[in-house]
C-alpha cells in the first residue's frame, strides 16, 4: 500500500532529524511543558513502566481497551535494537509520562493506513509491523515525554501546555468541558487522540506514569485512505 510505505519511510525521515534514536534522548526533550506543569508530588518510586505493561506482551485478547499492541511493539523494537531509546522505560530511575494508545487505537490507524479493517489484535499487530522497526520506534518515542511525571490531575490543570517529546516532536495538551482531555499532535487530518480517564496514572508513586489514549499520536500529518 503506497499511503503505508510514504508515511512509514517520512516518520523514519522525521526520526532522524529530530533525534539520533541511540540510546539517549534528545537534550530538547528534558523540559516538558515550561510554565505549566508544576512537580508532581510523591513520585520516588523507581518501578519502570516495561515491567508493569510486559503481561500484554505474552499474550493475544479479545480486549481493545487495553494494551496488547503497545507493549508488542515496544519489545519488538528493543529486540531488533537493544539500545534504541525506546529503552527508556525499562529504566525506573528516568522520570517520564507516556501516553499508551489503546488496541482500538491501533485498529483505527491500520484501516486509515490501509483502507482495510483487522478484526483481530494479532492482524493488527502484523500490519502494524510492514511499517518498519524505525518508523514504529519513532511513533513510539512520540508517546514519550521524558523529564516529568504527569498526573492527571495536572494535565487537566495545563490546557495548552506544549510537551516535548523523546522522538523530538512536540504535542499540545487541549483540555476540554467535560472535563477531558485532548492531545493535539502533528497530524491535521485524523481525530485527535484523547486521555481515557478511565485508564490514568498508570504506576502512580513512580517516576515513570502513563496515560491510556484512544488514538495513535502521529508525529507527520497523514492524509487517510479512508
Amino acid at each position: 500500500m503506497k499511503v503505508r510505505r510514504t508515511f512509514a519511510i517520512a516518520v523514519a525521515g522525521a526520526a532522524l532529524l529530530g533525534t539520533t534514536m541511540a540510546g539517549t534522548l534528545p537534550a530538547q526533550a528534558t523540559t516538558a511543558a515550561r510554565g505549566h506543569v508544576v512537580a508532581a508530588g510523591d513520585v520516588s518510586g523507581t518501578r519502570a513502566l516495561a515491567t508493569v505493561v510486559a503481561p500484554y506482551a505474552k499474550s493475544w485478547n479479545h480486549n481493545w481497551h487495553d494494551y496488547n499492541i503497545v507493549t508488542h511493539a515496544v519489545f519488538a523494537v528493543l529486540k531488533a535494537k537493544p539500545t534504541s531509546a525506546v529503552g527508556v522505560l525499562a529504566d525506573g530511575k528516568v522520570a517520564l509520562t507516556a501516553f499508551l494508545p489503546n488496541d482500538k487505537a491501533f485498529q483505527i490507524l491500520v484501516k486509515k493506513l490501509t483502507g482495510k479493517m483487522t478484526y483481530t489484535e494479532s492482524s493488527t499487530y502484523k500490519a502494524v509491523l510492514t511499517l518498519g522497526v524505525p518508523t514504529i520506534e519513532a511513533v513510539l518515542l512520540y508517546h514519550v515525554v521524558p523529564g516529568a511525571t504527569i498526573t492527571s490531575a495536572q494535565a487537566l490543570k495545563a490546557n495548552g501546555a506544549q510537551l516535548t517529546t523523546a522522538q523530538g516532536g512536540k504535542i499540545r495538551v487541549k483540555v476540554n468541558a467535560g472535563p477531558s482531555i485532548e492531545l493535539v499532535d502533528a497530524d491535521k487530518y485524523m481525530t485527535n487522540p484523547k486521555v481515557v480517564l478511565a485508564r490514568v496514572d498508570i504506576n502512580k508513586g513512580n517516576k515513570q506514569i502513563a496515560h491510556g489514549i484512544d488514538r495513535v499520536l502521529l508525529p507527520l500529518p497523514l492524509k487517510p485512505v479512508a
